[in-house]
């Protein structure tokens, strides 16, 4: 059963996010799945609950720009527009701190982090109450059309989340622009609350993202809501391992296999909500402490393909897929 919570019993709304539980909250923009961005296994709820097919990256929501750039590097560009647009319905995309204290899933495993500071008074004062990063993707099954009231909400993920913290309706109504300035130049990824014109106004001209069938066979983006790059370790990953050498670290999924140099594993349990918070961070430390051990490559064992397991073989598939060779000059 899903609460439904006045904006008086905002403590609760807290709290329940403190610990672990999903929360759904009124932005200006939409109504946002909220989850403890430092918890793996909240922000694994997320794409459980909105069944949402691959682990793209999620939107970090602070009570304030210093917040949020206390786990981001903010250059000169993104302060300008912090301080034009925050709170307001613009998204960051920049590099994450090596200090962050984010979980590797909510960006998806990724060097960045999308950030943003909501203008709704009730998100922004659940936010300060909660005292953690707060990932939150629009509280929608994945999908369907993005909720403007809690009823909305209820209508797509009642029973599927703890509460709803009802803020009436959203008064913009679409999504947050998204904005990365971890390239060369600015890029536009998303269109959204904030105009592009009043950006360019602020930091000069804005350049485009690439076409999604393009950015698909690049992996290049690095945005909540469009087809996104991954994090691919260094060691060739081999999928469906059924035996393991003493060459090969070894990423487990229940009972884990003998033999290998060392393991990783996702969920001795086989609980795949423990194996999607646990994925990234398994990827980086098998990759990190496997090529120090001299191992030749990353055994995956297989993973069943339902529920949040379609999102974990798709990482997979795409950690093991064959590099291309470096261009010539």
């Amino acid at each position: 059963m899903t609460a439904v919570l006045s904006p008086a019993a905002l403590d609760r709304a807290a709290a329940l996010l403190r610990e672990g539980a999903l929360v759904a909250f009124p932005t200006e923009t939409v109504y946002g799945l909220g989850a403890n961005a430092r918890n793996g296994r909240a922000v694994a709820a997320v794409f459980e609950a909105k069944g949402r097919p691959h682990f793209n990256p999620l939107i970090c929501h602070y009570p304030d720009a210093e917040a949020a750039f206390a786990d981001v590097v903010a250059e000169g560009r993104a302060r300008r527009l912090a301080a034009r647009f925050w709170p307001g319905p613009l998204t960051l995309v920049l590099p994450r701190r090596p200090e962050c204290g984010v979980d590797l899933l909510a960006g998806a495993g990724l060097d960045t982090l999308a950030v943003r500071v909501p203008a709704h008074p009730l998100a922004l004062a659940l936010l300060r109450q909660a005292a953690v990063p707060v990932a939150a993707p629009s509280a929608n099954r994945s999908g369907q059309v993005s909720p403007t009231t809690a009823q909305h909400v209820l209508d797509g993920l009642g029973g599927r989340i703890a509460a709803v913290l009802d803020g009436g309706p959203c008064p913009v109504g679409v999504e947050s622009t998204v904005l990365d300035l971890t390239g060369a130049g600015p890029a536009l990824l998303r269109p959204g609350g904030v105009p592009l014109e009043a950006i360019e106004a602020e930091i000069g001209t804005v350049g485009r993202a690439l076409p999604l069938a393009a950015a698909e066979t690049t992996r290049s983006l690095r945005s909540p809501g469009l087809l996104l790059s991954h994090y691919a370790p260094g060691l060739p990953v081999r999928l469906d391992a059924r035996t393991v050498t003493a060459e090969e670290a070894l990423l487990a999924f229940g009972p884990p296999l003998p033999g290998a140099a060392l393991t990783w594993n996702l969920s001795e349990a086989g609980d795949l909500a423990e194996a999607a918070a646990r994925l990234f961070a398994g990827l980086r430390w098998l990759d990190a402490e496997g090529t120090r051990r001299g191992c030749t490559r990353i055994a995956a064992m297989p993973v069943p393909q339902a529920g949040l397991g379609l999102a974990i073989n798709d990482r997979l598939a795409r950690a093991a897929a064959p590099r291309q060779a470096p261009r010539q000059p």
